[in-house]
C-alpha cells in the first residue's frame, strides 16, 4: 500500500506543513499511523478524510465540531445518525451562505453595470436619476 509523507498531503490538498500538523494535534487525524520513529505515514483514505475536513472547515464548522464528527466516524455505526444530522445542517448552513453570496453578486454586477456605463458616458451624471446605487 502506497503511503504519503506530510509533505506530499499538504501539496495535494493546498495546505501547509503546519496546518496538518495543527489538525493532528487538534485531533482531527487519529487515523493517520506512524513510523516508530514518529513520522506520519497517510494512505490514499487519509487524504479522502482530510479532504472531508477541508470541505466542512470551508463550510464555517469550527475545528470542535469538526473533532466531534471525527470522534463520531471512530466511534462507528452507532452515530450514524449524528453524522447524517450534522450533513443535514451543514447542507443548509451552505445554502443560507449561498443565497447571501447571490444577494452580494448581484449587488457587485450592479455596480459593475454602474460603473461600465458611467466610463462609457465620461460622467456618473448618466445614473443622476437613479435612486440604486448613487453612493460611487
Amino acid at each position: 500500500m502506497k503511503t504519503f509523507s506530510i509533505s506530499e498531503v499538504a501539496k495535494e490538498l493546498d495546505l501547509t506543513v503546519y496546518t496538518l500538523r495543527y489538525y493532528d494535534k487538534e485531533g482531527l487525524m487519529p487515523f493517520v499511523e506512524r513510523t516508530p520513529s514518529g513520522t506520519r505515514l497517510f494512505k490514499e483514505t487519509d487524504i479522502g478524510a482530510l479532504k472531508i475536513v477541508e470541505c466542512l472547515k470551508a463550510s464555517g464548522m469550527p475545528i470542535k465540531e469538526i473533532k466531534n464528527f471525527i470522534d463520531w466516524c471512530s466511534d462507528g455505526d452507532s452515530t450514524l445518525q449524528q453524522r447524517y444530522d450534522m450533513f443535514v445542517e451543514r447542507k443548509a448552513t451552505v445554502e443560507a451562505q449561498m443565497e447571501e453570496l447571490k444577494k452580494t453578486m448581484e449587488i457587485i454586477e450592479h455596480k459593475c453595470f454602474y460603473y461600465k456605463t458611467a466610463l462609457e458616458a465620461g460622467t456618473e451624471d448618466v445614473h443622476k436619476n437613479n435612486k440604486i446605487g448613487s453612493f460611487g
